[in-house]
């Protein structure tokens, strides 16, 4: 932890914090956690690769985190400075990172648009950056794996921002791609911003937020998702887990402990649930109600015979619709979600699991575990322990 002269590591964080993102602000916070922790020395410094190159001052820091630039990759190397890098899209490759899992956010959208019993799919997402791919390829393969189709619609970030000079073009084929839809509609979208553009778009042409179109959105940044109305379904990264994740991998760099893997993957929170996605939309109107009351009473101690009872219907009848709608049973569904709510809980709390078991809607904490071995592959305690780091 101490090199000499006994002073603390010294460490400059460099994450564009001014843009105000929570995806850079949280990553900051997990960076600065992990800091506390080991006694760290830690700045922010927004022109990092600068100071490594100007003479003498490249003993100034031991290591670096940062949405690395190639100047900055550029600095580390020739300057024998730790770098670990936060910025999947970085031009600078060959790095050590840590980023979200952008392919398992597409397998958590689509999981979640299918369970809101829809058939019709599409994702929108930028034409060049990895994790709009690798978010767009996830949802795809599932999707399809589900055996539907997948449409999606990519654009360049770069005619959207700043001045917005593509802004027109933008908008114009967007409505040319909603007009190619067959309704009901499950999207998801790459950010929260362009969701609540798309929400504009979608509006604009009288088109209702969720009735016609069900968006799932990413990043969770609270302030779009939470105002105005719709308010926002989004998937919450875990950014704090990335900066916590990537000191954490920073620390074995200045140890000089060999890294086995280049790159990390950190697995997302959970997927908020919010307005754009209240629907469940099947072809029987009687699955419909099934899977609302379920959505609403999952956590409740919910039997099958319930939802028969709240559908009015018989259960052999509901279960033969269900297997035809959904392709899975009322029981699956009811464990499907409770499943959900306890990992978004795992991920937001440190409670014992008996009390999460219960809160889910499991008869115990023994249940609870055998159920989600089952359907997860891995332990409950497993799971959390991945999400928060331990």
């Amino acid at each position: 932890m101490s090199l000499e002269n006994d002073r603390p590591r010294r460490v400059a964080i460099s994450l564009e914090m001014d843009w105000g993102f929570k995806r850079h602000l949280e990553v900051y916070a997990g960076c600065q956690r992990y800091a506390d922790e080991a006694g760290w020395d830690c700045r922010i410094h927004p022109a990092i690769d600068k100071v490594l190159m100007r003479a003498g001052d490249a003993a100034l820091f031991d290591g670096v985190i940062a949405r690395a630039t190639v100047p900055l990759a550029e600095a580390a190397k020739k300057t024998d400075t730790a770098l670990v890098n936060v910025w999947l899209n970085s031009p600078a490759r060959g790095l050590h990172g840590v980023f979200p899992d952008y392919r398992r956010t597409g397998k958590m959208g689509a999981e979640h648009l299918l369970g809101r019993g829809l058939r019709n799919f599409g994702h929108l997402g930028f034409s060049r950056d990895l994790d709009a791919r690798a978010q767009h390829d996830g949802f795809r393969d599932h999707i399809e794996r589900a055996g539907f189709l997948c449409s999606s619609h990519k654009f360049s970030r770069t005619s959207v921002e700043r001045n917005a000079s593509g802004w027109e073009q933008f908008v114009s084929e967007v409505q040319e791609w909603i007009s190619t839809w067959e309704l009901p509609m499950g999207v998801l979208v790459c950010n929260d911003l362009f969701a609540r553009y798309l929400v504009d778009i979608c509006q604009s042409r009288g088109l209702h937020i969720s009735q016609d179109v069900s968006i799932v959105s990413t990043a969770n940044e609270p302030l779009l998702c939470e105002s105005p109305s719709p308010t926002l379904t989004s998937i919450d990264m875990g950014f704090d887990q990335i900066g916590y994740q990537a000191a954490a991998m920073l620390d074995r760099l200045m140890n000089g402990e060999e890294v086995s893997r280049e790159v990390e993957l950190v697995r997302p929170i959970s997927l908020v649930p919010r307005d754009s996605t209240d629907l469940y939309a099947a072809d029987d109107p009687l699955v419909s109600r099934a899977l609302r009351f379920i959505a609403e009473n999952s956590h409740r101690r919910i039997a099958v015979r319930d939802v028969v009872q709240a559908a009015a219907t018989n259960r052999r009848g509901l279960e033969r619709k269900f297997r035809e709608s959904l392709g899975r049973t009322i029981a699956g569904e009811i464990t499907r979600l409770r499943l959900e709510r306890a990992k978004r809980r795992m991920g937001e709390t440190d409670v014992p699991m008996k009390d999460i078991a219960l809160d889910a809607g499991f008869r115990n904490a023994d249940h609870f575990y055998k159920v989600f071995m089952r359907v997860e592959g891995i332990s409950p305690s497993l799971y959390r322990s991945d999400r928060l780091g331990l």
